[in-house]
């Protein structure tokens, strides 16, 4: 019998080769190109925020166990008036800078290479979605896919594969393909289902996916060349954008209703151990290179405001929450590395 956490699950939705995917929704499932999508973020709730939501200090680095590495994430510096950007930070939210600088384009699904000296996001700068890597010290980019409509990268801990989703159209499929080229191949037992936002084990051997191949949204891990694949969690209101901890031990994600949603921590029978956030609709954790730390997207401050989106991290206990960002725009999609 499925969890009950806080409610259904909204339909997931996400980037097409032609419309931008609203900062509520776009942390889920990207949703087929055949299907409709208005690139709205989800209605505002009337109410105000959760009172039992934390203020949020400014981010300053403690004297132990203080953040380190670097936080990739979304910024959406031009609001609704043209594109979404990728952009950097320290883990304590200094050192910010734009990394892509196409202001016609649309950005998204950043996330660092395991040395830290890369970027992996979609663009649709060449008319399509497609995978892209940036170097980092250069500034340069390489177009590393060209299957069409192409986003969600995450490279292989030993940096010589990248997992990815295909939109074909009909539904989203994962794919592989080698970091230095190659015909990308679809992982087969996979995606006998869709499948979105995959992430890899720290060894390299599996990676973790959300998909709704068994009914409503739930995380599956398949074995790195996709001959099997296995349900992980039973629980309601899933979305996808989850991570795997460092040394293995326990995944992140989040769940619940509209507006409502949490962060939570996972075992790898997928069963809750905790959650470390109450209130303020929180989405989209990546954790540390420490595993010590959890990056993520919250309204909290923000509540029902759809530009309301910033990056907090948070111990992975759920104390200690700092606030990195502060516009008046959406930063989203936040993933650490080193």
């Amino acid at each position: 019998m499925a969890v009950l956490l806080w409610g259904g699950c909204a339909v997931p939705a996400g980037p097409s080769s032609t419309q931008v995917p609203s900062q509520e929704t776009s942390e889920a499932a990207p949703a087929p190109a055949a299907s409709a999508h208005t690139g709205q973020a989800e209605s505002s709730p009337s109410a105000p925020g959760p009172a039992d939501a934390p203020d949020a200090p400014e981010a300053t680095a403690s004297a132990a166990g203080a953040p380190a590495g670097h936080i990739v994430f979304v910024c959406q510096v031009f609001r609704d008036a043209l594109t979404n950007q990728i952009c950097i930070f320290n883990a304590d939210g200094t050192g910010f800078r734009r990394l892509t600088g196409n202001d016609q384009a649309d950005h998204f699904y950043p996330s660092l290479g395991p040395d830290g000296q890369s970027v992996l996001y979609s663009s649709n700068e060449s008319g399509e979605y497609a995978v892209y890597e940036m170097d980092l010290s250069s500034g340069t980019s390489r177009r590393l896919t060209d299957l069409g409509d192409d986003y969600a990268p995450a490279m292989s801990p030993d940096g010589r594969q990248v997992v990815l989703v295909h939109n074909d159209g009909q539904r989203q499929t994962l794919w592989v393909v080698d970091r230095v080229g190659g015909t990308p191949r679809r992982l087969a037992a996979a995606s006998a289902g869709d499948g979105w936002d995959p992430v890899w084990s720290p060894d390299g051997d599996r990676i973790l996916f959300a998909s709704s191949r068994a009914g409503g949204v739930q995380l599956f891990v398949a074995d790195a060349v996709g001959s099997s694949v296995r349900q992980l969690t039973d629980v309601e209101g899933l979305r996808g954008r989850s991570d795997w901890s460092p040394d293995g031990a326990f995944l992140a994600t989040y769940a619940g209703a509209a507006w409502h949603r949490e962060i939570i921590l996972l075992d790898l029978e997928g069963s809750i151990l905790a959650q470390p956030t109450q209130g303020g609709n929180n989405l989209a954790p990546s954790i540390s290179p420490d595993g010590e730390w959890i990056a993520f997207t919250s309204y909290r401050d923000h509540y029902g405001d759809d530009h309301g989106c910033e990056v907090y991290i948070m111990r992975k206990d759920g104390s200690d929450i700092r606030r990195l960002t502060n516009n008046d725009y959406c930063d989203w999609q936040p993933r650490w590395g080193r």
